[in-house]
Parts: C-alpha cells; sequence; structure tokens
C-alpha cells in the first residue's frame, strides 16, 4: 500500500488512503526528520538532535528507538529502515508533499510561462497550513522558517508570470496583504508598484515607493536596491513597457558580454582645501611635463636621486613627511582623483592596502590584485590561482585603456608593484607613510611629499566647515584650536565634528577642554601627538556608553563592520547601536563608508584599542570578542547551510548570550553577507581573538568552504584550512583533524598544487581508516582521484573513485551514491572504457533524475561524451542539450560553456554545420565573459576550421 507523508502543515501520514496516528508530538518529529531527507540515511546523532535539540535527555536514544518501533508498525516496517548508523525513509520522495511541492516549483522554473503558471497553482495548493503545525524545538523553528520562505518564492514566481502575461490589477488585494506581511521584501514590493500602476494607482505606488525608502533607511541603514529604483523611475517616467506583456516560453536573447567601467574612488573629501602646489604637481605628471618643463623621469627627488628612465604608464607616490599619518594624503589622493576623473573614461580602481592597519595584516597584492580583476569583470572561477598569471591578465585588461588606479596606505614597494598596469594609458597613484624610492628609481615613480597644512590652509577648513562667521568671532581660540591640531586634517577632522555636533558650545570652550586633555606620557607618536591630543580631548567629552563602545570597535578585527556584528561586539540592540554609532560618526571618529558598515581610520583605531586595553576590564574585552566571534561563526553557518543545504552541517558550541547571529534567509543573501565580511572573517582565521582556545578557527575554516570555492577565492581557502588544520591539531579530536587534513587536501587541489594536496588527503585517509570513519574515507578517495586525474594518472582515478562508490553505497546515501558513479565512469571515459563507463553513467543518472539537477546535469554530460567518442553522435547532442538546460536552470555558465563546445563537435560530426557554428559562438562568448582566452582562442579555431571546409 502507498503512503503518502505530509509537511506542509500538521505532520500527518496516509496509508492506503486511510489517515493513520503518528502519536506525540516527538515522535511526528521523528517522521519530520526522517521526511526531510526522504530516500536518504539520517544519522542517529542528526535525528536525536532535531528531536531534542542540543540538550537531549540521557536516554534519547533509547527514546529514539522506541519511537521508530512505534513508527514502524503503523507506517510498514519496509518504509523505515535501519541502515549503518541511521534511519531511513524508504519512499519515493514525491510521495512527500514537501519533496513534490519543490519538484514542481523546480519544473515551473525550467518551463514557458503558461506551462510554469499551472505548476506553481499545483506545487501551492500542497500547503496546508503553516508547516510541521505542532512541532516545537531549534530545529523545527529553522526548518519552518526555511520552508516559509520557500512558499513566499513560490507565490512572488507565480506573481511574476502573471505580470509577464499583463495582468495586474487582479493581484493587488493579494499584493497588498503579502506586502503587510513582508513589509522590507523589496521582490514583493517591487511586483505590488507594478500592479497598483497596471490598476491605475500610480499615486499609491509612489507613496508605498516612499514608505519603503523610508523604512529600509530606519530599520537597516540602506537605500532600495538598483531593480526596485528602476522600476520607480519606470512609474515616474510612465514607461509603456510597464503595462505591455512580454513574450512567454521563449530564452532571453543573448548579447555579447560587455567589459564592464569600475567606479570604485570612495566619496570625495568634504572641506578640502589648499596643496595647490601638490594637486598642479599630480596634474604636470598626467599632462607628461613636470612643474618645470623636463620630461617625467629626468627630474631628480627631493634627495637628489635621479628618477631614472619613465617606462610606459605614469605612476606618483603620495609621501608624508617623516612617515606621518593622518597627514592628508589619501584626501589629496581622492580630491584630484574625482577632479580628474573625467580624464580616464574606462573607469577608476581603488584599493586600501592597509600597509600600517593596526589589525597588523598588510594586504597581500595577490587580494588587491583579485578585487581588481572582479571590478574589471572576472568571473571568479575564471582567475588564475597564480600570483604571477593574475597580474599578466590584469595588464592584458589594462592595456589601451584609460584607467586611474589608487592605491592607498601602502606599506613597500614589494604590495605595489603587483599593481602597475604597464600600459602608458594607465596612471596610478599611490599613497604611502614611506617614501617607496624603489618605486622611483626602478619604475620610474614620481615623487610628492605632502606635509601637515600650513597656518592659513588649517584656518580654512574652520571656515569651510563652520562658516566664516563663527570662525571670525573667536580669533584666539581659532589659533588655540589650530596649534593643539599642528595641521593634522585628520585632527581639524575631529575638532570641526565635535564643533558641528554643538554649535551652542563657543569655540573657547572647546579650545579649553582640548588644552586641558591628558596626553600620554610614553607617547610613542604614533598616533602622532597632534591627533592624540584631539583624539585624548574628544574621547572624554563622550558620553560613557560612546566611549566604550568606541574603545571596543578598535579591537575588532578586520577592514570594517556591520551593524549587526557591532552589535553583538558591544552588547547593545540594534537600535542602539546605531544610535551610538551615528554619534561617532557626526563626531569624524567613525565613518559609515556603506549602508549600514562602519570604518576607522588606522591611526583613530589604534587608538580605540588602547583605550580598551586601558580602561576597560580584561573580562569585558573577552566577553566582547567572544561574543562577536560567535556572530561571525553562527552567521557564517547559517550561511553556508543555504548555499549548500545538502552538506552535512557541524556541531556548533551554543552562541555567547548577546551575540544575535542572524540568518540571512535567501542563498543570495547568504552570499551577499559572505561577500560583504569576507575580509573581516579571514581577519578572524588569520588573528583569533583568543588564540589559545581551540575550535573557532576550524569551524569558521569549515563555514567559509563552499563560499570560497563557489566563488573561485582558492588562495583564500588554502590559508584557511591551513590556519584550520593547526586549530584542529589543538583541538584534538581525530574526526575534526580528517576534515581539516582532507579539505586543506581538497582546496590545494583546485589551487593546483598537487603534490601538497597529496599529502594531505593520504593523512586524511590515514586517520579516517584508523578511526573507522567510512564517510569520511569516501569523501577522500573522491578528492584523491581529482589528484590522480590532474596528474595523469586515469586508472588510480578509477581506482580511487570506485573505493569511494562502495562506500557511499554501503552508507546508503543516495547523492553522494550518484555523484561517485558518474566520477567512475567520467574517469573509466577519460582511460577509454566507454562501455564500463556509460553503465556506470547511467546509474548515476537513475539516481540523480528529478533530484539532484547537478548531479543529473554532469551525468547527461558524461553521457554525451561517451556516445560522442562512440560514434553516437545524435544520443551526443540529446544528451547535451538537456545538460545544457540542466546547467542554466542551476546558473552555472561555467559547465555550460564547456558543454555547448562538445556540442558544437557532436553537430560537426552530424554534418550540422549551422547548428555546431551557434554552439561554438555561444561557447566563444561564455569563455570570453569569464575571460578564458585559451579556451575562447581553441572554440574561435574550430570555428575558422568549419569556415575552410564549408
Amino acid at each position: 500500500m502507498a503512503a503518502v507523508v505530509r509537511l506542509l502543515g500538521e505532520v500527518a501520514a496516509d496509508v492506503g488512503g486511510t489517515a493513520v496516528d503518528l502519536g506525540p508530538a516527538r515522535q511526528r518529529c521523528v517522521v519530520a526528520a526522517l521526511a526531510v531527507d526522504a530516500g536518504r540515511v539520517v544519522p542517529v546523532e542528526r535525528l536525536v538532535e532535531r528531536v531534542w535539540g542540543l540538550a537531549p535527555p540521557r536516554r534519547a536514544r533509547a527514546t529514539l528507538h522506541s519511537y521508530v518501533s512505534r513508527l514502524r508498525q503503523v507506517l510498514g516496517p519496509e518504509r523505515l529502515v535501519r541502515r549503518a548508523g541511521g534511519y531511513l525513509l524508504d519512499a519515493d520522495r514525491t510521495t512527500v508533499d514537501l519533496h513534490r511541492f519543490r519538484e514542481l516549483c523546480a519544473r515551473a522554473r525550467a518551463a514557458g510561462d503558461q506551462r510554469a503558471e499551472s505548476l506553481l497553482v499545483e506545487a501551492l495548493r500542497l500547503w496546508r497550513g503553516d508547516p510541521l503545525t505542532g512541532l516545537a524545538g531549534e530545529w523545527a523553528e529553522t526548518a519552518r522558517d526555511r520552508l516559509r520562505r520557500e512558499r513566499l518564492t513560490a507565490e512572488n514566481d507565480l506573481v511574476d508570470v502573471r505580470l509577464r502575461a499583463g495582468r495586474g490589477g487582479e493581484l493587488v488585494a493579494e499584493l497588498s496583504a503579502r506586502v503587510a506581511e513582508h513589509p522590507l521584501d523589496e521582490r514583493v514590493a517591487a511586483q505590488y508598484l507594478q500592479a497598483l500602476y497596471r490598476a491605475g494607482r500610480t499615486a499609491d505606488a509612489l507613496a508605498h515607493y516612499r514608505l519603503l525608502r523610508t523604512r529600509l533607511a530606519e530599520e537597516l541603514g540602506t537605500d532600495p536596491g538598483a531593480e526596485l529604483r528602476r522600476l520607480h523611475q519606470q512609474v515616474l517616467d510612465a514607461d509603456p513597457a510597464l503595462t505591455a506583456p512580454r513574450p512567454t516560453g521563449t530564452a532571453p536573447a543573448h548579447t555579447a558580454p560587455v567589459t564592464p567601467v569600475p567606479r570604485q574612488l570612495p566619496p570625495p573629501p568634504p572641506g578640502f582645501v589648499g596643496r595647490a602646489d601638490e594637486l598642479a604637481a599630480l596634474s604636470a605628471h598626467l599632462d607628461g611635463t613636470a612643474l618645470d618643463g623636463t620630461a617625467p623621469g629626468t627630474q631628480p627627488d627631493p634627495a637628489g636621486q635621479p628618477y631614472g628612465t619613465a617606462p610606459p604608464g605614469r605612476t606618483v607616490v603620495i609621501s608624508a613627511v617623516a612617515g606621518a599619518g593622518g597627514i592628508g594624503k589619501t584626501w589629496l589622493a581622492l580630491h584630484w582623483a574625482h577632479r580628474n576623473a573625467h580624464r580616464f573614461p574606462d573607469g577608476q580602481l581603488f584599493v586600501d592596502l592597509r600597509g600600517f592597519s593596526p589589525a597588523g595584516t598588510p594586504m597581500d597584492p595577490s587580494t588587491a590584485l583579485r578585487g581588481f580583476l572582479d571590478a574589471l569583470g572576472v568571473e571568479p572561477r575564471s582567475v588564475p590561482t597564480d600570483p604571477h598569471a593574475q597580474a599578466g591578465l590584469y595588464r592584458s585588461l589594462m592595456a589601451d585603456r584609460r584607467i586611474l588606479v589608487v592605491a592607498d596606505n601602502a606599506r613597500d614597494n614589494e604590495q605595489v608593484v603587483p599593481l602597475l598596469p604597464g600600459s602608458p594609458t594607465c596612471t596610478v597613484l599611490v599613497t604611502s607613510r614611506q617614501r617607496l624610492t624603489g618605486l622611483v628609481s626602478g619604475h620610474g615613480a614620481r615623487l610628492v611629499r605632502v606635509d601637515v597644512l600650513s597656518d592659513d590652509e588649517a584656518r580654512q577648513v574652520l571656515v569651510n566647515r563652520l562658516g566664516a562667521e563663527r570662525v571670525a568671532a573667536e580669533p584666539e581660540a581659532v589659533a588655540e584650536l589650530l596649534l593643539c591640531c599642528k595641521g593634522f586634517p585628520l585632527a581639524l577632522g575631529v575638532v570641526v565634528g565635535r564643533a558641528v555636533a554643538h554649535p551652542e558650545f563657543p569655540l573657547a570652550a572647546l579650545a579649553e577642554e582640548l588644552r586641558e586633555a591628558v596626553l600620554d606620557p610614553l607617547d610613542d607618536d604614533n598616533p602622532p601627538a597632534g591627533l592624540r591630543a584631539v583624539l585624548s580631548w574628544s574621547v572624554q567629552a563622550l558620553a560613557v556608553e560612546q566611549a566604550r563602545v568606541l574603545a571596543l570597535l578598535g579591537l575588532a578585527p578586520g577592514p570594517d563592520i556591520g551593524l549587526h556584528a557591532a552589535a553583538a561586539l558591544v552588547g547593545l540592540p540594534g537600535s542602539g547601536t546605531r544610535s551610538v554609532l551615528r554619534a561617532l560618526e557626526n563626531l569624524h571618529l567613525v565613518e559609515q563608508h556603506s549602508p549600514a558598515r562602519w570604518r576607522m581610520h588606522d591611526l583613530v583605531k589604534t587608538y580605540a584599542a588602547e583605550q580598551a586595553h586601558r580602561e576597560l576590564p580584561e573580562a569585558d574585552r573577552a566577553r566582547a570578542l567572544a561574543r562577536l566571534v560567535d556572530h561571525h561563526l553562527h552567521t557564517a553557518h547559517a550561511a553556508d547551510r543555504l548555499l549548500h543545504p545538502y552538506r552535512p552541517p557541524i556541531r556548533l558550541p551554543a552562541p555567547h548570550p548577546g551575540s544575535r547571529p542572524r540568518d540571512p534567509g535567501t542563498a543570495g543573501a547568504a552570499l551577499d553577507w559572505f561577500t560583504a565580511e569576507r575580509h573581516n572573517l579571514l581577519a578572524l582565521v588569520r588573528e583569533p581573538p583568543a588564540p589559545g582556545t581551540a575550535g573557532p578557527v576550524w569551524r569558521l575554516a569549515w563555514a567559509l568552504d563552499t563560499f570560497l570555492y563557489r566563488q573561485g577565492h582558492l588562495d583564500d581557502a588554502v590559508e584557511v584550512w591551513r590556519a584550520g588544520l593547526a586549530d584542529a591539531e589543538r583541538y584534538g579530536d581525530p574526526a575534526v583533524r580528517t576534515l581539516a587534513h582532507r579539505l586543506l587536501g581538497a582546496a590545494l587541489t583546485y589551487a593546483d598544487r598537487l603534490d601538497p594536496a597529496a599529502a594531505h588527503l593520504t593523512a586524511a585517509l590515514a586517520l579516517a581508516e584508523g578511526t573507522g570513519d567510512l564517510l569520511a574515507q569516501a569523501h577522500t578517495h573522491r578528492s584523491l582521484a581529482q589528484v590522480a586525474e590532474r596528474q595523469g594518472r586515469g586508472r588510480d582515478a578509477v581506482e580511487h573513485a570506485t573505493r569511494a562508490l562502495g562506500l557511499y553505497r554501503g552508507l546508503g546515501l543516495s547523492e553522494l551514491e550518484a555523484l561517485a558513479l558518474n566520477a567512475v565512469g567520467w574517469y573509466l571515459a577519460r582511460v577509454g572504457d566507454h562501455e564500463r563507463a556509460r553503465a556506470h553513467c547511467e546509474a548515476a543518472l537513475e539516481l540523480a533524475r528529478g533530484r539532484h539537477h547537478e548531479v543529473e546535469a554532469a551525468a547527461l554530460d558524461s553521457l554525451a561524451y561517451i556516445a560522442h567518442r562512440t560514434g553516437g553522435h545524435d544520443v551526443a547532442v540529446e544528451h547535451y542539450r538537456h545538460a545544457i538546460a540542466l546547467f542554466r536552470l542551476q546558473g552555472d555558465v561555467h559547465s555550460e560553456s564547456g558543454t555547448l563546445e562538445r556540442l558544437g563537435r557532436a553537430y560537426r560530426a552530424l554534418g550540422r554545420t549551422d547548428e555546431a557554428r551557434r554552439a561554438w559562438r555561444r561557447a566563444v562568448e561564455l569563455y570570453r565573459a569569464q575571460h578564458r582566452a585559451e579556451e575562447a582562442r581553441a572554440v574561435v579555431a574550430l570555428l575558422h576550421e568549419l569556415d575552410r571546409d564549408t
């Protein structure tokens, strides 16, 4: 008799069409915990955690076995099966309403709009109320939230289909209720705006946009996204496209890839004054002459050293007198860059190299290059792993383009040289506390020295920001303020911030407070004395809570901090944290450089950290940093679950009170969070706040692994797993050591460092065999197969993949079994054993079809390759086209481009030259869009061959 399990409402089941009693809530939770993974073994430990949470009762396992025994009586013993280490709900996944819902939604995304509408309607009819009704506990709540989001996505997809069909007015009531339930969801808001507009309610549409913009600013500190802003403008313009139905059922037209124009300059500095000589020197260099009319490269620097012969390109080093920080180098560079941005129509790149950051770790030049390549449109997976190859690609992309590069806060020559474009059309500005004479002598750079502001320039700063009348009214106070600031723009900015924040204070009162500020008798001139005096005075004027927050911000690893992380660090609610940060921002002690993200000048951060160590008890500092670590760790873990939901999770210790971890909610939001926090998470790995404590680093490395691999940050992945392995060794658990060796080996494999990869994977295998961890052995054999194939050892690759397959199969893990079956088939095909290869790949396809699109697409691609190699070109075309459709469904252009190339070969073998040409042209477009120049050239050669032959 057939059994049906329902999770999209109250947990229930039917056997043979008759409802059965699933027992009390925890027993029903067992059904749900197995049904969400129907067809896969769920380990006992995971079942216990899902049913009872992280603190199960002493006899939880015995109680679980009792629950399963009772459930077997009502569902049938053949459906609840005991397998090694866990239990399996042995049922067709389509008999579980959740999996049926997901399958229908996936089919809808791949279908034309008319079919998609009926599929989505059918999917949403499966819902009978709130999912998992009647189940309590952390796992049930988390699962319930995720399922609610899936339902919302399906509802939104259905509305999009109906909007594309030209409908609108009849959707207003439905969307009005949804907007009330999800007031900050921009996708729902965009649908509501379009429906209101189509219903003739333009004023209501514009009013709702204003309301949403206000809510986003007040609650999230951000503005509406680009898509919603574009829609708002269309409503304002009465754009006819808003009312016209879009064509359905056809694929979008492909256009040639467009190289983006980077615009990375931070905002121009407010109230900039003076620096006329320095600005003239910068402009003279751009124009190709020195101030005295000589060509660049022939003028001596102030120390009498020749510049040498200028190579192609123009480089200027903006250096500080006596290595002082806070003197205005960055302001000068940004002011000049914004004034001259029109002379660089192909873009402006900016990077803070953090050469003198209080975190103590300057940015590696390869990291800066990666950021530039991202800005220039290079797909992450197309970035070479070798730093020299990265620099070569960078120079190729910059050739013959008029681009300005600003490399701020450089420590030494070695940090800058890889960032020099080598093209006469580009200009590079470098700021540093050092003179970087190596760039001058070896690369023809110009040197522009920056000193403190003159008294007149400093006074003009006050006039510009405070008004001429207020400055003229108190000349003695102004003179004293200028004397204390010693010409440092950063110090002047802090003074101005205080004066603007308190317009009722006479400047004389501010000057008296500053004069009485207590200076550190052991002042080491970092920050410089003038700035230290101003900071000391400014901090003394803060409220107690503001001073505490500033001090703790100085301890945060990484270049910036987001609102929620800051709230965890300082132990305040989000609204209270934002209020304090706004107050500190008004006083020029922090800067909000993007929505809900703040940073500090490195000198201010150094001073704040000093204050933390001087004023705050060690226990308070430790608790604050523990909250920050837990916030990042638990949020990263939740984000990884969204990016890779089928990956077995690791167990995390309970977060410290007040750490406030977040659930990003969607895979897209998870990716955005990782992107924003990447450098902060790497800083936590490199320099953990509690270096003697084992555990946080390997767990962070695990949480970062999926993101770093998918985004192509392979060097970062190697770095975090080296640190993760060291932490795992301290942690002492053999399973954790196995994990760290294995994932470090995998990271090294993808980075093409095959010998050390093999060494770590071999170590992982030995550990897994020693502890009897069969799943870890299987994973490791699969990774060793990849190493073997890359090293040209095809038979060894087959052997390792075969061993992985046997282990996965013995554990009853169908998804991984399918993955391994296809791997064995692929490696067999590569060594010419096509019949055995076909059998394995067909078995993989059978397991994966309709359930695991990634494996299904890979298996189809493998079968197409085998068919083509054995003369079955018609079959190859059919499989390749199906694989391409699945790759497109997943947004996997990396795999799609290779499959298009192989599809073209199959078409050519059949004599279908026009179709071969179309496939290859599309492959070239995709390869070029990913900057995979070598592959693109190979396909262009195939096109030339085709033209010659026809």
